[in-house]
């Protein structure tokens, strides 16, 4: 039986839940059946009991206003304790159509990806800026080169995530789950798919972020640092060999005069490149000390997961049931010996 629950994070969306519920369908070809979760942030306006009324399976609520990184990884650790076996998240304001969540569910239904991500095909919608598309083109480029997929739009809120991709999924951003969680599965070696999805033009502005700069500047600091957590050592031993290499240009420079017998006056130069170099020398070692980190980060991770595994899929039951001792269970050699011999005192 395939279980699949449509998991809407929302915030001050009471006018527009109501229609993002209805445009979900009930039936889709290979599920057995569809369910609505929605995880309010902290909402004024009345969206709990909306979303009630519009017919939501499940609500549950942070109380306070979190976030949506927060709010999207209590949905989905909520989705996998409710036995969710595929995972659709999409947004509250009904921009996304309801009617595609099948494309999304599809590829994982088949086995032949572990996310899905919903393609807006940005290039063709009309109410979209020429700057909006070209930040989105350039910036799902660079994503997918992070991530090591192909990723033809990154930061679509409209996708979908198979059970055991999202027993993988940490969410640690204070502002955004759409680009930190492509990059972690992109390097856990998930198989990523994108499918061309519809949307519907939403004309209030975005409760994300303030404006497109403030966008990019925390959806620049999201990228940089999930990619840090994988790749430490790339990236500080480059910050290190361009350092070194700023500083051997001084200090050749230095040798130059000094060996035509003018060296004197050029002190300055060894100076700066000697304290460039002695920089780069630190940023790789502390690349060793980041990559360490890094592995033992990846095994918190590999322990977390196993941990869900255990509370969602119900293996701590099992774990404890009582099971018959055969014979590999009785003990041999020294813990025989000692096992007899217990019996033979308590006889006495």
């Amino acid at each position: 039986m395939i279980r699949l629950i449509v998991q809407i994070p929302c915030f001050n969306e009471a006018e527009t839940i109501a229609a993002t519920i209805a445009d979900i369908p009930r039936e889709i070809a290979g599920v057995d059946s569809v369910e609505v979760l929605v995880i309010d942030d902290g909402s004024s306006d009345g969206t709990i009991e909306a979303a009630r009324a519009a017919g939501a399976d499940h609500v549950i609520a942070n109380g306070i206003n979190k976030g949506l990184a927060t709010t999207f990884q209590r949905g989905l650790e909520e989705a996998l304790r409710l036995g969710a076996d595929v995972i659709v998240n999409t947004d509250g304001d009904n921009q996304y159509c309801g009617a595609d969540i099948a494309a999304l569910a599809a590829p994982i239904i088949a086995g032949e990806a572990d996310i899905v991500v919903g393609d807006r095909q940005t290039q063709s919608i009309a109410h979209f800026s020429p700057l909006k598309k070209l930040l989105q083109k350039h910036g799902s480029r660079l994503v997918s080169r992070l991530a090591a997929a192909d990723i033809a739009d990154a930061v679509s809120g409209f996708r979908a995530f198979s059970r055991n991709a999202a027993m993988g999924v940490t969410v640690r951003s204070t502002f955004s789950y759409t680009t930190e969680t492509l990059i972690q599965a992109g390097r856990k070696r998930l198989t990523i798919k994108s499918v061309p999805i519809r949307t519907n033009e939403v004309e209030r502005p975005s409760r994300l972020f303030r404006s497109i700069p403030h966008f990019l500047v925390r959806t620049g600091k999201t990228m940089v640092r999930s990619y840090a957590m994988y790749e430490p050592l790339k990236i500080f031993l480059a910050l290190g060999g361009v350092l070194m290499v700023l500083g051997a240009i001084p200090v050749v420079r230095f040798l130059v005069y000094f060996f035509a017998g003018d060296g004197g006056g050029k002190i300055q130069s060894l100076l700066m490149g000697g304290v460039l170099i002695l920089m780069g020398v630190i940023c790789a070692m502390f690349a060793l000390i980041a990559d360490l980190i890094a592995y033992n980060r990846q095994l918190l991770e590999m322990t977390l997961e196993k941990v869900r595994r255990l509370e969602y899929d119900g293996e701590t039951r099992s774990a404890y049931a009582p099971q018959r001792r055969s014979e590999s269970d009785e003990p041999h050699g020294a813990a025989a010996m000692l096992a007899n011999l217990a019996k033979r005192v308590a006889r006495r």
